[in-house]
């Protein structure tokens, strides 16, 4: 399992961040904590029974701002894809610069 916070941020999640999950994909939703990233690619996260539970990113829901900055929860397959347009449009790398730099 991977818990370095490179490879979370990859997918912009944050180590003990709350998540939440539904068991057997119908129910209320549970809240548990963001907790690695498992080999597989899917994500790792403890239940509030302290149970370590790997789910795709798909079946999990993470709260970001949402258009006018309020706090809403979204899949983490989306938001992954949009964390990662985000990384393009930073800006130039220092320690490559460009030949327009040099």
């Amino acid at each position: 399992m991977h818990r370095s916070p490179s490879a979370l941020a990859r997918l912009g999640l944050r180590m003990g961040e709350p998540i939440r999950f539904r068991r057997n994909e119908r129910g209320r939703w549970i809240v548990g904590k963001v907790a690695g990233i498992a080999t597989d690619g899917s994500i790792t996260l403890r239940d509030p029974d302290g149970s370590a539970r790997s789910l795709r990113a798909e079946r999990l829901e993470i709260r970001r701002p949402g258009s006018r900055g309020r706090l809403r929860w979204r899949v983490v397959s989306e938001v992954a894809v949009t964390w990662e347009q985000l990384e393009l449009f930073d800006g130039p790398d220092p320690a490559h610069p460009t030949s327009a730099e040099t």
